[in-house]
Formats: structure tokens, C-alpha cells, sequence
């Protein structure tokens, strides 16, 4: 009888821990899967494990946020003159389109201003004393043969007159003399339009050739221009998408970036923080980050930038019960001058109660 009851009891208290073990194992579990905060926060705040009040994922980006370059032509790159990892400087040349079409036309609109501001020059200049003067004399050699003409024409008139010559003959001296009146008053007509100055109107068209060949010239160079890919900033090189010889698109609706830059010297994170979170947030924050390939290392920073408009989440940590529902509020973190992290790095963001707040529990 005693051997049952012993039996009993031992029974009894086997099942007590098994029941105790199975709730402690779900408490546990529902902590890890809450979703609301990257997993192990604690164990990565150190000794003060609520000192954050604000924690969320985020990605490592760039002080200058990452640029994706394209082409604003469609074409094939003929030289790619940078490597990933590279330091640039604003207005440098990182690759080149062939652009042979684009140079002959800007040597072609190059010749059209030239010859357009030779006329121009012309026009406004006027003949020259070597064209007024030949002018001048032809004038007068038209006026010596239209004399001449003349005194024939009466001379045979008078001989038609005394019945010496027939009809015809002296008509063919009339019309030879008006030949030479109708060449005198044409070369008269000629010195007087090359002897004036020049008319408003024809110096205002010249004028008007002239600024339309410069602007023909300015967009061919513009064209031209856009055959080299130059960085807009002084940075790195993060990513190349092309190779030389290859074509790219310069296409709106489907971005066909070449290359990728950032200026890495300095380095921000964006973090997700749960709309539930947001009151909570000042500018200035002490924050740190973690990421899970630097262990318990912390890269310290502050808030810099609070967003305006909640949205959808833009980073996801792979937890099975993470939610996608929810909405958050973008928001940067500077990290402080030394931190380096490969940008795009996926990393756990704690964002610090500010000064004077931590005791009224905000």
C-alpha cells in the first residue's frame, strides 16, 4: 500500500514539471515570435536592456543616399573608365557612349556659324571700294555703248529717210539702241544698290542666320555632352551594371541604370519604426545600430531625419511571424564619424530615449 502511494506522488510531481515546462516553452516562443522588435534586442542593448525606446530594422546607406546613374541617350557604352570601389569627383567622366554621329554634327554646326557670321559681316560692312568702283565704271562703259547705239540708230534713220537703206536695216540700229538703254539703266540700278548702305531689313535677317546657326551648334554640343556619363558627385562607385560594348536604354518608364554612387564617408540608416512608435521620436536621439555579422558590436549615431507620411515597410528581417500589415515611418539615423558597414547592410536599429525623458516613460 505504501509502495502505491510513493508511486502516486512521484507521478504526480512528474506531471507538475512537465506542465510547468510546457508553459515556460510557450511564453518563451510567444515572446520570440511578438514581431514587434528585431529578435534578441535585449541581449544586444548590454547591461540596460530597456535603455531604447524605439527599435526597428534598417539598411545601411550612403550620407548622400545612394545615386543610380543612366544615360539620358540611347546608345552603346564605348568606355567604362571607373571600377567598383573607386573614388570619384564631381564632373569626372566614369564611361562614354560612341557618339561619332554626335561629333560630326557638332563639326558640321561649327561650319554653319562660321559661313552665317561671314554673311553677317558682309551685309553689315557693305561692298567693299573695289565692288563700288567696278561697279562705277561698268556704269559707265553701259553709258559709252548706249551712246554710241544711239548716234547709229540716227544716222540710219537718216539714211532710211533719203532712201539709202531699207526698212529692216534701220530697224535692227533702233533695237541694237535700246538693248544698250535697257544694259545702262540695269548697271545704274546695280551701282546704286551696292553704293548705299546696307537696309535694315537685310541686316536684321543676317543677324537672325547668325543666332539660329549658334543655336544649332549649342544643342549639337548638348547632344554631344550627353554622350559622357559624368558624376554628379565627389564619392564611390558602389555598383556597375554595364560593360563596354554593351547597349543600354535611356528609356523613363524602365530605368536602365550603369552605374550606382554614394558618398560613402559618411554613413546613414534607414530604419522601419512602427507607426505605434512614433510619438516617441525626436530629432537629435542617441541611437546604435547592430547587425548580426559584427556580433555585440554597437555603431553609435543619432536621428537626423523623422519622415512626414507613414508607409509600407521597406525592409524585411525574414522572421516567419514578422507582419507586412503594418504601417511605418522611414527614419534616419547619422552614424557617427569611423563607422564602417558595407552599404545595403541589413542591420537592427535601437533608438535612445531623449535627455531628460527617460523617467517620464516616453
Amino acid at each position: 500500500m505504501k509502495m502505491n502511494k510513493t508511486l502516486l506522488g512521484v507521478a504526480i510531481a512528474i506531471l507538475v514539471a512537465l506542465t510547468a515546462s510546457l508553459i515556460w516553452g510557450h511564453t518563451v516562443s510567444a515572446r520570440n515570435s511578438a514581431g514587434d522588435r528585431p529578435q534578441s534586442q535585449d541581449s544586444r542593448a548590454g547591461s540596460q536592456p530597456h535603455d531604447w525606446v524605439v527599435a526597428g530594422p534598417g539598411r545601411v546607406e550612403p550620407a548622400s543616399e545612394e545615386i543610380k546613374m543612366g544615360a539620358e541617350l540611347t546608345g552603346r557604352l564605348k568606355t567604362m573608365l571607373v571600377e567598383e570601389g573607386q573614388r570619384v569627383h564631381a564632373g569626372q567622366v566614369l564611361a562614354e557612349l560612341v557618339n561619332d554621329d554626335y561629333r560630326a554634327q557638332v563639326v558640321s554646326a561649327e561650319a554653319q556659324v562660321r559661313q552665317k557670321e561671314a554673311e553677317m559681316r558682309k551685309v553689315f560692312n557693305g561692298a567693299r571700294l573695289e565692288e563700288r568702283n567696278g561697279a562705277k565704271s561698268s556704269v559707265e562703259e553701259a553709258q559709252a555703248v548706249m551712246a554710241n547705239a544711239e548716234s547709229e540708230m540716227r544716222r540710219h534713220q537718216k539714211l532710211f529717210e533719203a532712201g539709202v537703206i531699207s526698212q529692216e536695216e534701220e530697224d535692227r540700229y533702233t533695237k541694237e539702241y535700246e538693248v544698250a538703254k535697257a544694259q545702262y539703266h540695269q548697271k545704274v540700278e546695280s551701282h546704286t544698290l551696292i553704293d548705299e548702305a546696307t537696309r535694315e531689313e537685310d541686316r536684321s535677317m543676317a543677324r537672325a542666320n547668325f543666332e539660329d546657326a549658334k543655336a544649332r551648334l549649342a544643342e549639337a554640343q548638348a547632344l554631344y555632352a550627353k554622350t559622357f556619363l559624368r558624376s554628379p558627385i565627389d564619392g564611390t562607385v558602389l555598383r556597375r551594371y554595364h560593360r563596354a560594348g554593351e547597349s543600354i536604354s535611356a528609356g523613363l518608364t524602365t530605368p536602365d541604370p550603369i552605374f550606382s554612387l554614394g558618398d560613402t564617408r559618411a554613413l546613414r540608416v534607414r530604419v522601419d519604426v512602427d507607426e505605434t512608435d512614433v510619438s516617441k521620436l525626436t530629432l537629435g536621439q542617441k541611437a546604435y545600430v547592430t547587425a548580426d555579422a559584427y556580433g555585440d558590436r554597437k555603431f553609435w549615431g543619432h536621428v537626423v531625419r523623422i519622415g512626414q507620411e507613414l508607409g509600407r515597410k521597406n525592409i524585411r528581417t525574414d522572421e516567419p511571424a514578422e507582419r507586412v500589415d503594418t504601417k511605418i515611418l522611414e527614419t534616419l539615423i547619422q552614424l557617427d564619424d569611423g563607422a564602417s558597414l558595407p552599404i545595403g547592410l541589413r542591420v537592427d536599429s535601437f533608438i535612445l530615449a531623449a535627455e531628460g525623458t527617460a523617467s517620464s516613460g516616453k
